[in-house]
């Protein structure tokens, strides 16, 4: 498989469109600050393996969603194709910038050991708030993963792959539920891009290597 660049990158596409939103939704399952305390340095002292095991999870989560960006795109070749282009970029930055954010989750969890959870906030709070990390790391980047997805399945849908369902669930999911606070409601908001993401990446893996290459534009003639 590994030799056949189609079906590689069909059956890649497809498992990541399953597994990238499936780990996001486990890590907020298990994230201690889903449920107990919202000031995230005693939450995590609370329970420091699963808050490791959050961070890890929505690590490889919006890393392999970037990488299952680049999948989504191939479905715009022929149709939607500008908005593919700006959408997958979109994606792709925002979700390895917001990656990056996750080592401060180690951080917290230390401070909120050896300070009380106020001067913890505090301290996190001026290192965040350094022009570095907000303009590298933050801002306006981590909005690129909140909207980029919605608009690249949207190019999807437009494409003619999806039904119109993918795009509003994807949207209601992460984007509707981006000024909700964080806590056991964002459980149900993101469940619902798992099911979308997750039938579309179903729909890859049946579609055959056949229907997939036909994406590919046809060789330019060569004229003699």
């Amino acid at each position: 498989m590994l030799n056949d660049q189609v079906t590689f990158r069909r059956i890649a596409a497809g498992v990541l469109l399953i597994v990238a939103p499936l780990l996001q939704a486990v890590a907020v399952v298990v994230d201690p600050g889903t449920w107990g305390d919202d000031r995230e340095a005693v939450s995590y002292g609370a329970n420091p393996a699963l808050a490791q095991t959050e961070s890890a999870l929505y690590h490889w989560s919006w890393m392999l969603m970037a990488v299952a960006a680049f999948g989504l795109a191939h479905l715009t070749r022929r149709k939607a194709t500008r908005l593919g282009h700006v959408a997958a970029g979109m994606t792709v930055i925002g979700y390895l910038s917001t990656s990056a954010l996750l080592m401060m989750d180690p951080v917290e969890w230390w401070l909120g050991q050896h300070h009380p959870p106020e001067e913890a906030q505090r301290i996190l709070d001026e290192m965040l708030n350094l022009p570095g990390v907000i303009i590298g790391f933050q801002m306006p980047w981590i909005f690129f993963a909140v909207l980029g997805l919605p608009l690249l399945t949207a190019a999807v849908w437009r494409a003619g792959f999806v039904g119109w369902w993918v795009p509003l669930l994807v949207l209601v999911g992460y984007v509707v539920s981006f000024p909700v606070p964080y806590g056991p409601l964002t459980v149900v908001f993101w469940i619902l891009p798992v099911v979308a993401l997750g039938w579309t990446g179903l729909k890859i893996l049946r579609m055959g290597d056949e229907a997939w290459a036909a994406y590919y534009p046809a060789p330019a003639l060569v004229s003699a």
